[in-house]
């Protein structure tokens, strides 16, 4: 774990490269807009199966992972610029196969929309990240809580934008995948034009902002872990397990927000509206959440997000008509803030330097509860519209509910391990002093 000892002028900023990832960030919110696909796409390409449908969306967030992994590997072999132009090219791509996905070959929807947008996602996703964190090392619950809310606001932007596209080319099991050829467009040229500024500060940037902040003396030091040794420490493995355990009730709503809506007797052109409540409010909760936890900490952070994530999914089906937008809403709120507390927290337990690949390995957590809130939602969901009943939803939520009371025990064992190392620290440095003098 080596450390980086060079000073450098902190007088240069990371404006543009932050700019810029916000830009990216923005047009990766349209893959989280799945839940207005998901019926039509049901319908014409995989025979009214939900479950099916939903894992192309779920492989989408699982395969994220990997590119993150290897879009953090590159990047620190290349370049952010280089590697954020790549995953542009492999999102747009993505899309753009998709829009000729038939029923006959249904399967390669996962390939295309899925493996190959996850992928490219993740080349873009946590490499902006990364490159924002290491130009504001003093503030990262701030600036990645400003980036990854973009993401979020996405949502809101598009969501109009795609709903108008859907009923321009056809309407629900027509107008989808005429829309993906739009979309893939928007990809291409927003990730091109935003990875020529995308760039990392120089070496030693980060320990002479840190102590030219006016808050230097609460930034910690922090050894850089490599990812081998990241994976050999027990910590990763709880960051990981917890988010497993804390993504599925949020991932379960952004899936089937619109379809919940309709089964409970809105109207289409109202229930949308819940989709737009979600992304707003998982925006907002990603900005919130991010400037909370430098006040507070990343651990303290969690487990409040954690203990919404407990109570609110099990209201989702005995909520009246509109109110379930309300519920939607805070869902998405508590949902956002985990998503930009993870990655503050991962800079924290390990490092900056190699944040980008760190950071999709602890993405892993987060692929595998997509996969699992997948299956489980649409299983559960399966049943509620044969017997059009959404209340039979109910024990997907419960499952979700558990899941979060668990991480919430993780949470804590993390922190009593963070205690420790603090103590065992301090007796370390009190040894030192007296022997020194």
């Amino acid at each position: 774990m080596k450390s980086q000892a060079k000073s450098y002028p902190a007088k240069k900023t990371g404006i543009y490269p932050v700019i810029a990832a916000i830009a990216i960030q923005l047009t990766l919110g349209i893959a989280y807009l799945w839940s207005l696909f998901q019926n039509g796409i049901a319908q014409s390409i995989f025979d009214k199966d939900n479950a099916k449908a939903q894992l192309t969306f779920s492989l989408l967030l699982a395969t994220l992972t990997i590119g993150s992994v290897f879009g953090g590997k590159l990047a620190a072999k290349y370049s952010t610029r280089f590697v954020v132009f790549i995953g542009g090219i492999i999102l747009s791509a993505g899309f753009f196969l998709a829009s000729f996905v038939t029923a006959n070959t249904s399967w390669s929807l996962w390939v295309t929309y899925g493996l190959m947008g996850g992928v490219g996602m993740g080349f873009t996703y946590s490499t902006t990240i990364a490159c924002a964190q290491k130009w504001y090392p003093h503030k990262k619950g701030l600036v990645t809580g400003i980036i990854v809310s973009a993401l979020g606001f996405g949502g809101v932007v598009f969501t109009p934008v795609i709903e108008k596209l859907i009923k321009t080319f056809g309407g629900t099991g027509t107008g989808e995948q005429k829309t993906f050829l739009i979309l893939s467009g928007i990809f291409l040229f927003v990730c091109t034009i935003g990875s020529l500024f995308m760039k990392n500060p120089p070496e030693g940037f980060a320990s002479a902002a840190v102590a030219s902040s006016a808050k230097s003396s609460m930034v910690k030091s922090v050894m850089e872990y490599t990812p081998s040794e990241m994976l050999k420490s027990t910590k990763f493995y709880l960051i990981v397990v917890t988010f497993i355990l804390a993504c599925m009730g949020g991932l379960m709503m952004i899936g089937f927000a619109k379809p919940i809506a309709l089964d409970k007797g809105l109207a289409d052109n109202i229930a949308y509206w819940g989709v737009l409540a979600v992304s707003m409010f998982n925006s907002l909760g990603r900005l919130i959440w991010g400037v909370i936890s430098d006040r507070i900490g990343r651990k303290n952070t969690i487990i409040i997000l954690l203990s919404g994530g407990a109570v609110l999914p099990l209201f989702v089906t005995v909520v009246p008509g509109i109110w379930i937008f309300v519920l939607i809403a805070f869902i998405g709120f508590f949902y956002g803030g985990l998503l930009s507390t993870f990655p503050s927290l991962t800079a924290d337990l390990f490092g900056a330097k190699h944040m980008a690949t760190n950071y999709g390995f602890v993405l892993l957590g987060f692929g595998s509860g997509a996969i699992l809130s997948s299956q489980i939602s649409g299983y559960y969901k399966d049943i509620a519209d044969k017997a059009q009943d959404i209340s039979l939803m109910f024990p997907a939520f419960v499952i979700a509910s558990c899941c979060a009371g668990a991480g919430i025990i993780m949470m804590l064992i993390l922190k009593g391990m963070s205690k420790r190392e603090r103590a065992a620290a301090n007796a370390g440095q009190k040894n030192n002093s007296e022997v020194q003098s």
